[in-house]
């Protein structure tokens, strides 16, 4: 999940005793209505940038079009008007990867900024890429979560130098670790109703094959000039294997 500045899961029917885990949902409350006619929601300018700023991403940004190559590579074919929602959700986060539905919800009340919606979108696509690949158990298995979690801070962009500055966080040595390691336990702890201790337990136990897993990238991308260098290669390692 992509925090407000969460991951992986809106939707499904909420449970009726409050302590049970939602998987939170409750951070994407449009995830339970009906869907509202065309004409409802062209009126509201939110869902029209939302739409405008994630049609810019699929075209342009090299993060989310490596991703979306890798995955149609993988058999999963990503489709805008299936795979991507545009909805209003709780102010603390950004987007979420619903994979009871295999779906992307993008925050519209929350994403202002193309650069945001990039990020956001990149960060949801990698957990549909993990989705896509592995059989990843996002609601039983923390660690499972953990590892996605990672991935996603590590490949995202969401821990570039200049992010991070936005943040007024300013560190040295193995600073993007950190950063990766913080960012995967905040996404846990606001989507799943464990302790801190355990979401540091198990974002530490899986910590350094999940942050070394650079697929599909090869790479950490740490700007758009690495991932545009990284989306080349790998365009050209899929005609080199189609030559074997």
């Amino acid at each position: 999940m992509e925090d407000g500045e969460g991951d992986s899961s809106p939707a499904a029917e909420k449970k009726g005793a409050e302590e049970e885990d939602d998987f939170g949902y409750r951070l994407f409350p449009d995830r339970n209505k009906k869907p509202q006619s065309f004409l409802v929601r062209s009126l509201f300018t939110f869902h029209n940038r939302c739409q405008v700023m994630l049609r810019m991403t699929l075209e342009t940004n090299p993060y989310a079009q490596l991703l979306l190559e890798a995955m149609k590579q993988s058999g999963c074919t990503v489709f805008n008007d299936r795979h991507f929602s545009c909805e209003n959700c709780d102010g603390c986060v950004s987007g979420g990867f619903d994979a009871a539905t295999s779906q992307i919800v993008l925050c519209q009340n929350n994403i202002r900024q193309q650069s945001h919606m990039n990020r956001v979108v990149t960060h949801e696509l990698i957990h549909a890429f993990d989705h896509c690949r592995a059989h990843v158990d996002w609601f039983k298995n923390v660690k499972h979560l953990a590892c996605s979690e990672i991935r996603a801070a590590n490949l995202s962009g969401d821990c570039t130098l200049m992010n991070e500055i936005a943040r007024f966080k300013f560190g040295l040595k193995r600073h993007h670790q950190t950063c990766v390691r913080d960012r995967a336990i905040r996404s846990i702890l606001a989507v799943r109703k464990v302790s801190k201790e355990t979401a540091e337990k198990a974002v530490d136990e899986v910590f350094d094959a999940c942050f070394n897993d650079l697929e599909p990238f090869g790479r950490i991308p740490h700007s758009k000039a690495d991932a545009r260098r990284a989306y080349k290669d790998f365009q050209n390692r899929d005609r080199y294997n189609a030559n074997l």
